[in-house]
């Protein structure tokens, strides 16, 4: 068997290469970030670990600060459960209550924003964060990750949330997706002779 496909070594390969950002996370209050004196942020939402991965090997390649985007009240750990509450916050309009800001954005000449793409669009918690900070002036570099539907129209929302920023290209990648992973386990369980 080819150790490129192998699932247990791909999430032992993305738990080591995020295990510093971990320890980083877990210190992020309401007042402070670990701030290292750059004029680059890489400020990310994940919720499966993917984007999360990503946000870390672009903060160290670049020497950034890093922010982890998380709501006041966490979606839910089940999946389907997470995709039924983003998609009424999504068609209510509705932006969740950030668990905290970035207090110094001003600090910061360039923000790389990552997110995964739900429902081919922008997560509530990135419209939310986007809402709460001034962007005015800044570069704003999008790196996402997705199911296998591409940007959907996460680039407009970037563009009317950060209508005072220079949103450019970003970086885009497919992703696992707890979806797939959950149908393919159903599909197997369904074919086992003990569960028949």
């Amino acid at each position: 068997m080819n150790n490129d496909h192998d699932p247990l070594r791909r999430t032992v390969i993305a738990a080591l290469a995020s295990a510093p950002l971990l320890s980083l996370a877990d210190t992020q209050n309401a007042s402070e970030i670990p701030r290292s004196g750059s004029r680059i942020l890489v400020a990310y939402f994940s919720r499966s670990g993917n984007t999360r991965v990503v946000a870390g090997l672009i903060q160290r390649r670049l020497g950034a600060d890093l922010f982890e985007i998380r709501p006041a009240k966490a979606y839910p750990e089940d999946y389907l459960q997470t995709v039924e509450r983003a998609r009424q916050e999504r068609d209510n309009g509705f932006e969740p209550e950030l668990e905290s800001k970035v207090h110094a954005m001003s600090d910061y000449e360039t923000i790389y924003l990552g997110f995964p793409i739900w429902g081919e669009t922008t997560p509530p918690i990135v419209r939310a964060f986007l809402s709460a900070h001034d962007l005015t002036g800044k570069t704003l570099i999008p790196f996402n990750t997705h199911g296998g539907y591409g940007l959907g129209n996460s680039r407009s929302v970037l563009e009317k949330h950060a209508s005072k920023a220079k949103v450019t290209e970003g970086f885009l990648m497919e992703g696992e997706q707890e979806r797939k992973t959950m149908e393919r386990v159903n599909g197997w369980l369904s074919d086992h002779p003990l569960t028949r």
